[in-house]
């Protein structure tokens, strides 16, 4: 890490940890490490640090991990990590307050405990932070359907509030601000039976399991569907190709390089079968979308998030 970059942070109460590796942070236990990693204490940390940091420092942040490679030369700049300060899961009334860093999981089953249902986010990987910037879905409701609000730190270092329509919600993706982190949201939860909400949950995990190879090495769904969708991203029921169907008709179910593999289970899952590097996954994944392309005349788009640079490389992608 330049020396450079290091003279110039802040002072924080938080912590701050330099040529941090982040592969044991992400899911697919790849990549390289950032030049800082910031974990602030609490919001007002969060403010301070970013109101002092220099505007030519790059600023990234991530949550657990769950849909994410980072290439295997690393991150430049700060990578920020929420945590404990920002994890909060607070039902009222009718409505359920969450921590950026919360789970999606534990935010589904508070609610449900309290009789707010907000089952759609117990099978989704990773926190409400990542679940808004993509408009998280599955089992037809979607984070746009339910998000009152969202309060973001922006670049400078000022809190301000997003109400649903100020994020112009669409098929996995939300638009914030350049720069702006999302630090908390608001969601109008419908009411339900907690008993009937458990039962949900309960059979939602048990459908998953069964169709998802959800004891190896992945980051979710790989490639988002090739379908029609809505403004809000609701998908349209005319077109109705999956990611998987295309996958696997051109070939690919079980494709391999290096220690990557598509999975034998569900073929839109990219997996770390022991031993591979961010290039393999990446590379490996492109050779689908070609594939995929030449075969059937579809471009898959990627779902999971890329960051940082290859090894070699001095430049972010």
């Amino acid at each position: 890490m330049s020396k450079k970059i290091q003279d110039k942070l802040p002072q924080v109460r938080g912590t701050l940890t330099f040529d941090r590796s982040l592969a044991e942070r992400t899911w697919l236990r790849v990549g390289g490490p950032a030049d800082v990693l910031f974990q602030p204490a609490d919001l007002d940390d969060l403010q301070q640090f970013l109101a002092g940091l220099p505007h030519d420092i790059p600023v990234f942040t991530m949550g657990v991990g769950s849909n994410l490679i980072v290439r295997d030369g690393g991150i430049r700049g700060v990578v920020i990590r929420l945590g404990r300060g920002f994890n909060s899961i607070d039902p009222e009334g009718e409505t359920v307050v969450a921590g950026a860093a919360a789970l999606d999981a534990h935010v589904a089953r508070k609610a449900a405990q309290v009789g707010r249902d907000l089952t759609f986010l117990r099978t989704i990987p990773g926190t409400i932070g990542g679940a808004i910037r993509m408009n998280a879905g599955c089992y037809g409701s979607y984070v746009a359907d339910v998000l009152k609000s969202a309060k973001v730190v922006l670049r400078d270092g000022s809190l301000v509030t997003l109400c649903a329509d100020d994020l112009q919600f669409a098929y996995r993706s939300a638009t914030l601000p350049e720069g702006a982190i999302i630090v908390s949201a608001e969601f109008s939860a419908p009411s339900g039976d907690p008993a009937t909400l458990e039962q949900r949950m309960a059979d939602q995990l048990a459908k998953r399991d069964e169709t998802q190879p959800t004891k190896d090495r992945t980051a979710g769904s790989t490639f988002r569907n090739p379908a029609g969708f809505s403004s809000t991203g609701r998908e349209d029921d005319v077109h109705d190709l999956k990611a998987w169907k295309v996958i696997d008709n051109a070939g690919m179910r079980g494709a391999t390089r290096g220690g990557a593999v598509m999975n034998e289970k569900h073929s839109n899952f990219l997996t770390n079968a022991g031993g591979a590097t961010a290039a393999d996954l990446e590379d490996l994944g492109e050779e689908v979308r070609k594939k995929v392309y030449d075969s059937q005349a579809i471009t898959l788009e990627w779902e999971i998030m890329r960051v940082g640079t290859r090894r070699g490389d001095a430049s972010s992608n």
